[in-house]
């Protein structure tokens, strides 16, 4: 599938959130993802998709579509991860697909290294989460789903840094729903939701 095909497929999953659209035409091989992932990923987001690395997020349990559509933005330049980008180049449209199936096969959970929850911290973070309208794309246990990722049991510090650079528009996904869902918080309102969601199982 071409590069302009996977797009407009997240394009189109991104304008109509209650259709989940797939992105792949073929089976993925998620055997062969798991080797891939062992020889290139497994340091930095785990060798279960579990990070252990602080600001690395954990992709166990990602959709397929949604690491599919990353990694091809991080191939062609269009989204900025200076960490990512270098690994991304020239990686062939099979490889990717391969990898997503892996790493959307894995069972989601927290990193060994989660801090303990703060009760304040996470009902003030829950409370944000119905006028921000999150559960309407990230789904009501927040798995994510087609193009839209996982935030549950997510890095903490990862999704402040996420959720900080929405805010502050420096990152964009295939549309600009999330930079309009945390626009005018404030890093104490952006902190109790990453608590929040990364305390969720």
């Amino acid at each position: 599938m071409t590069l302009a095909r996977l797009l407009a497929a997240a394009f189109l999953a991104a304008a109509f959130p209650l259709t989940a659209l797939p992105i792949t035409a073929q089976a993925a091989d998620a055997a062969r993802g798991a080797t891939l992932a062992a020889q290139n990923c497994a340091n930095c987001h785990g060798a279960n998709g579990r990070s252990q690395v602080p600001g690395v997020p954990s992709l166990a349990g990602q959709p397929a579509d949604f690491i599919t559509v990353q990694m091809i933005l991080l191939r062609e330049g269009i989204r900025q991860a200076p960490a990512m980008n270098p690994f991304a180049q020239g990686v062939p449209d099979r490889d990717i697909e391969d990898l997503a199936a892996f790493f959307a096969s894995l069972p989601p959970g927290p990193p060994d290294d989660r801090a303990p929850r703060d009760e304040a911290l996470f009902a003030a973070g829950q409370a944000l989460t119905g006028p921000r309208h999150c559960a309407t794309c990230h789904v009501a246990d927040y798995g994510g789903r087609a193009q839209i990722p996982r935030v549950a049991a997510q890095r903490e510090e990862y999704l402040v840094h996420a959720m900080t650079e929405y805010r502050d528009g420096r990152r964009s996904g295939v549309d600009t729903q999330m930079n309009s869902a945390v626009i005018g918080l404030s890093n104490a309102h952006i902190a109790a939701l990453a608590h929040f969601l990364a305390h969720l199982d």
